[in-house]
């Protein structure tokens, strides 16, 4: 048998998981999911941290509706790390459009759309530690 591949990735808790105050809920499945949460803090963003993380869509014109969405309260942060964590938080996440996702997963239980779609996940190792980086400074996770 194959080990696991063990991963970090970054999960935020956009602003609408905080006003339908389903943070409990989601941090619990990735719980019971065997994930290992290794940061956490909640935090506002400012505009150069969201046009960093946006970059692919700083240029489009639907972005300042995403930065004032985004900026509208707090995020919850959370750095996680498990077994293949990069696929398993992204099929437990659910596709981006919360319209499409099916019931069962994050965002098609608790999203509304494309945009209000509860979290942001890592979508490969390399993003999620260069995500990590960006949200987190190495003194605020454990075990690093």
């Amino acid at each position: 048998m194959i080990p696991a591949l063990m991963e970090e990735t970054l999960v935020l808790l956009k602003p609408d998981c905080l006003e339908g105050r389903n943070c409990g809920e989601v941090l619990k499945r990735f719980e019971e999911a065997d994930f290992i949460v290794f940061g956490v803090k909640m935090m506002r963003l400012s505009d150069e941290v969201l046009r960093e993380h946006y970059a692919h869509l700083a240029d489009k014109p639907f972005f300042p509706e995403i930065q004032e969405f985004m900026q509208s309260s707090s995020v919850i942060a959370l750095a996680m790390r498990g077994d293949n964590a990069i696929t398993r938080v992204r099929d437990m996440v659910g596709p981006t459009d919360s319209t499409i996702a099916e019931k069962g997963t994050i965002r098609g239980d608790f999203g509304q759309d494309k945009m209000r779609n509860v979290v942001h996940a890592s979508d490969s190792v390399e993003n999620g530690q260069a995500e990590l980086k960006r949200f987190f400074l190495e003194n605020e996770l454990h075990g690093k």
